[in-house]
C-alpha cells in the first residue's frame, strides 16, 4: 500500500526564549512546544494530507498564538483540500481567523504568522506559502525551491531579509493575501522539506542538500536541526520531511 511518511521536529533554537513556530501534519498539530526527538507519522496516500509550518512574526506580539491559529485551521479543513481552489480558500480563512483572534485582545492586534506547506493528493502535490517559510522539493541530487519568499530584495552583501511583504494577520486592519501556489506531479519517491527560516537563514542550501543526500527520515531531521544549532541557532527551528513510498 502506498503511504506518506512525515518526520517533524520543532525547537526554539539557542537565542529565543519562546518557540513561536507551529506545525500541522494531517490532524496532528504541534504548537509552540519542543520535540526532543524527531517524530515520524505515517499516513495513507490518496486522501488529502496537509503538512505545513507556521512561523509567528518576531518583534510583534503573540506570534505563537497566530501560528497556532493557522495550523489548527489547516488541520480542521485539511480533509477537504482537494485542489488549488480549496487550498486558496482555506489560506484566506486562516488569514481571517488570525485577524479575528487578534481583534479579541488589543495587546495582540498586530500578531501575525507565515505559513508554508504541501497538500498531497493521489497523484499531485499542491505547494503553498504566505511569507518566507519554505518548501523545497528534492530532485536529482538537488533541492528546488517551490515556495516564493515574501521579502524585499536583500541589500548587497546580505543573504537573507527579515522584513515580510505579506503574512497571515500582522496588521491592525484586516488585509487580503495573495498566496503562492504551485502544483507538481506526485512522482514515485517524492521527497520534500517544509521548514521555517530558522533553518534556511543560518544553514546554506548546499549544506541542506548534502544532509538530504546522505540521510533520510529521523536522522535527516536531526542533522538539519544540528546544522542550524551549530550555525548559532538564532531563531526557532521547525521542519517536516515528507516522502512517499510503498509497504
Amino acid at each position: 500500500m502506498e503511504h506518506v511518511t512525515v518526520t517533524a521536529l520543532s525547537h526554539p533554537g539557542l537565542l529565543r526564549e519562546n518557540n513561536e513556530d507551529s506545525l500541522v501534519a494531517g490532524p496532528w498539530t504541534l504548537c509552540g512546544t519542543v520535540t526532543g526527538n524527531p517524530q515520524t507519522l505515517v499516513f495513507p496516500l490518496g486522501p488529502p494530507l496537509v503538512v505545513a509550518v507556521a512561523d509567528g512574526i518576531g518583534g510583534q506580539p503573540a506570534g505563537e498564538v497566530a501560528s497556532a491559529v493557522a495550523v489548527r485551521t489547516l488541520a480542521l479543513h485539511g480533509p477537504a483540500l482537494d485542489g488549488e481552489d480549496a487550498v486558496r480558500d482555506v489560506l484566506d480563512l486562516c488569514n481571517r481567523e488570525v485577524h479575528a483572534a487578534a481583534a479579541l485582545d488589543p495587546a495582540r492586534s498586530t500578531m501575525g504568522t507565515t505559513v508554508a506547506g504541501v497538500v498531497l493528493l493521489a497523484d499531485t502535490a499542491v505547494v503553498f506559502n504566505v511569507g518566507d517559510s519554505r518548501v523545497l522539493v528534492r530532485g536529482d541530487d538537488r533541492l528546488e525551491l517551490l515556495s516564493v519568499d515574501d521579502n524585499p530584495p536583500p541589500m548587497p552583501g546580505q543573504r537573507t531579509v527579515s522584513l515580510l511583504t505579506q503574512s497571515l494577520g500582522g496588521s491592525r486592519r484586516p488585509d487580503g493575501i495573495a498566496p503562492h501556489l504551485t502544483v507538481v506531479p506526485l512522482a514515485e519517491g517524492f521527497r520534500c522539506l517544509v521548514c521555517t527560516d530558522g533553518l534556511t537563514d543560518p544553514v546554506p542550501g548546499d549544506v541542506i542538500e548534502e544532509v538530504l543526500r546522505e540521510h533520510d527520515h529521523g536522522r535527516a531531521a536531526y542533522e538539519l536541526w544540528r546544522a542550524a544549532v551549530e550555525a548559532g541557532g538564532p531563531d526557532n527551528i521547525t521542519l517536516a520531511l515528507v516522502g512517499t513510498g510503498q509497504e
